[in-house]
């Protein structure tokens, strides 16, 4: 939850907790980023996201993109 890698946190945006089937918001906000494009997913769209890396991703490409799978676009 506390990488260092992690884009800093930009006024707005929420601090979300990542479970299996759901996820926790820890700091109230409209919207998370993508950890692989940067784009701003709101909350209620936001679908996918990784439980042990806690990132949030914009499509599944993205996820798919991240673990090192080749993506035709």
């Amino acid at each position: 939850m506390n990488r260092p890698d992690r884009m800093p946190t930009l006024p707005g945006e929420a601090l979300v907790e990542f479970r299996d089937g759901d996820f926790r918001v820890i700091r109230p906000g409209p919207f998370v980023r993508c950890a692989v494009t940067g784009v701003a997913i709101a909350l209620d769209d936001l679908k996918y996201w990784d439980v042990d890396r806690n990132e949030a991703y914009a499509s599944p490409q993205a996820k798919l993109q991240r673990l090192g799978v080749p993506v035709k676009l």
